[in-house]
């Protein structure tokens, strides 16, 4: 038998590792944005078109390249970030493993044009499939020029599974933001289909969150500030009362390098745990900094997880760190005594001798003498009272009071109270009990109300009844570039729900009207949990996503526990449950109502 193992070809090669670290047109956009801030940039420009099928160029003002270093920047493992294995752990660029060009060219068309600083002319190169196509001296600016068109070309299976445009450049947006925040100091701007997106200017740190994400967050972020010998962490962390079930935007980052770390993650939850409802989440933006030889980025193509020498050490500080920063904004509760009436405790001097009490008596008084006891009332005291009472309870001549019932129904009657079909009683705010020919139901009342507008939104949306009320006063919500992005192929739906929005440019709306039963929420943050779940579900307009915002918008409606509801009211809900289809569970699978059968109330009566 003939040898059988071979080494396989280049382009082939490179195909099999661009699986891993071109993932998307977003990875393209990542490595790219990474190259460009090693090479030294001040302002990088990024075009999109079709989310990234058909053009990513990443324009910067870097050092650029020569002719040689053009050329082997798309050979495999050729990087100018490290020189032997010990570089590795002292790291301080974004990039270092020399996949991503390689990668890059593998999957798709691309053009370089580049120039060195101070040299006359530069390099244009053009590069498919991994096959060089040209390369020639080029007139261009200093820096470089990356333009990748038509992204999974020659693999159509990677493209065939490609999400629709709006989930992609929301990929894109993220990876945007990632490289963005940890940059201050370079001015970014991003286009998608010769739209502009970002336009972020130099500034501090602080000021870069409020460009990407909105003057909002500025009154709602705390500083960190935490310097200590193992790992200096600073940042920002979100104030108690700002926290968001959906939504809620969470970096960590170490040595200028975004990164996920569910430990870390882990312990800024446990630190809000008790300041706010378990399922909502704060705000942070956390960077850490610390020696590089004490960490190895080198675990994953993609860089986003890290391995650290000291977990444990810097896992305390982080959160001594954020509780120090919720402490000095009075968000950690004090212990405050009520000072009014309470006893006034002498302060201890050893130099003066305590007095020894004494015994004070009041011998004239006698508890049997009248002049010393309770002032008495004569019977005629009392009957003043009550002059008049008989004649105010005199009643009308049509009033009649009903004779009280001298027994029960009969056993089997199906009801103690003939004259309501289904009666209904409520408990501690937050269950309805109502009864059953076979016994008795307790029902969660927001449970049952989440169901039933539930049930009513999808059957508006698919019937096309929506039912929206007007605003008074329009209120003017500032979005995201991830929900201004979704928010157009949204539209419909939100306005089958019973939303009214008019678009006011600048990724701003006017939310003109509001459905009918939401009518006590705040619009511009029911819109803003509508898009997240959205986002969450994939963003692609199907009959989950449908479904998802359906959900969202009944939960925001429905009646909270502790609300007093009227027997109409109760009346209402229960028939209304009884009627769905599925009225035993929630949507999102929680169980509704409990029955007490007769046979489990006569077993527990049982002697």
């Amino acid at each position: 038998m003939g040898d059988i193992i071979h080494l396989l070809p280049d382009h082939i090669a490179n195909q099999i590792a661009a699986g891993e670290v071109i993932q998307r047109p977003a990875s393209v956009v990542k490595e790219l944005m990474e190259n460009a801030v090693d090479a030294g940039a001040a302002h990088i420009t990024v075009n999109i078109r079709d989310a990234g099928r058909t053009l990513i160029q990443v324009i910067d003002d870097g050092k650029g390249m020569s002719e040689t270093d053009a050329r082997m920047a798309f050979e495999r493992h050729a990087t100018s970030k490290i020189a032997a294995v010990q570089d590795i752990f002292s790291l301080r660029t974004m990039g270092f493993r020399g996949e991503a060009l390689a990668s890059v060219a593998a999957v798709a068309q691309v053009e370089l044009r580049t120039r060195l600083k101070g040299a006359e002319l530069g390099t244009k190169l053009s590069i498919s499939g991994s096959a060089l196509d040209a390369i020639e001296p080029d007139v261009c600016h200093e820096g470089s020029v990356f333009s990748v068109k038509n992204l999974f070309y020659n693999v159509p299976a990677r493209r065939k599974f490609l999400k629709s445009n709006e989930t992609e450049f929301r990929n894109i947006l993220t990876e945007f933001e990632r490289v963005a925040l940890v940059c201050p100091q370079i001015a970014f701007s991003l286009y998608h289909n010769d739209t502009e997106t970002f336009q972020l200017p130099v500034s501090g740190l602080r000021q870069r969150i409020v460009n990407m994400f909105g003057k909002k967050l500025n009154q709602a972020l705390l500083t960190l500030d935490a310097p200590n010998s193992i790992a200096r962490i600073e940042g920002f962390v979100g104030q108690v009362s700002a926290v968001k079930r959906k939504g809620a935007l969470n970096y960590f980052f170490v040595n200028g390098r975004f990164m996920k770390h569910p430990y870390f993650h882990m312990a800024i939850m446990r630190t809000y745990e008790s300041l706010i409802p378990a399922d909502e989440k704060p705000d942070y933006f956390i960077y850490l900094t610390l020696d590089p030889s004490t960490i190895d980025v080198n675990i994953h193509p993609t860089k986003t997880e890290i391995k650290f020498e000291n977990e444990g050490l810097i896992r305390q500080i982080l959160t001594a760190a954020v509780r120090e920063a919720l402490g000095k904004a009075n968000a950690v509760p004090s212990i405050d005594f009520d000072t009014e009436g309470a006893i006034e405790i002498p302060v201890y001097r050893p130099e003066r001798e305590p007095a020894a009490p004494g015994l004070h008596a009041d011998p004239s008084y006698n508890p049997f003498h009248r002049a010393s006891a309770r002032p008495s009332y004569s019977e005629s005291d009392w009957a003043k009272l009550y002059r008049g009472f008989e004649q105010d309870r005199t009643l009308p001549p049509d009033c009649s009071i009903p004779p009280y019932p001298e027994a029960l129904p009969p056993e089997g009657d199906g009801t103690l109270f003939p004259e309501t079909a289904h009666p209904c009683f409520q408990y501690k705010g937050r269950y309805i009990i109502t009864l059953l020919k076979s016994g008795l139901v307790l029902i969660d009342q927001r449970r049952a109300h989440v169901r039933i507008l539930y049930d009513r939104y999808l059957s508006n949306i698919r019937q096309q009844k929506s039912v929206s009320q007007q605003l008074l006063f329009p209120e003017i919500i500032e979005c995201t570039a991830s929900e201004a992005a979704i928010l157009p192929v949204l539209m419909d739906e939100l306005r089958g729900f019973g939303f009214d929005l008019s678009p006011l440019g600048n990724n701003s709306y006017s939310i003109n009207g509001v459905p009918a039963d939401v009518q006590d929420c705040d619009p511009s943050a029911l819109l803003g949990e509508l898009l997240n779940s959205a986002m969450e579900a994939g963003g692609a307009m199907d009959e989950r996503t449908t479904e998802t915002l359906a959900l969202s918008l009944a939960k925001a409606a429905a009646i909270h526990p502790g609300k007093t509801l009227t027997p109409e009211e109760m009346e209402s809900i229960v028939g209304a449950l009884f009627s769905s289809q599925a009225s035993r569970l929630t949507p999102d699978g929680k169980p509704i109502l409990s029955i007490l059968t007769d046979d489990e109330l006569v077993k527990r009566f049982k002697a």
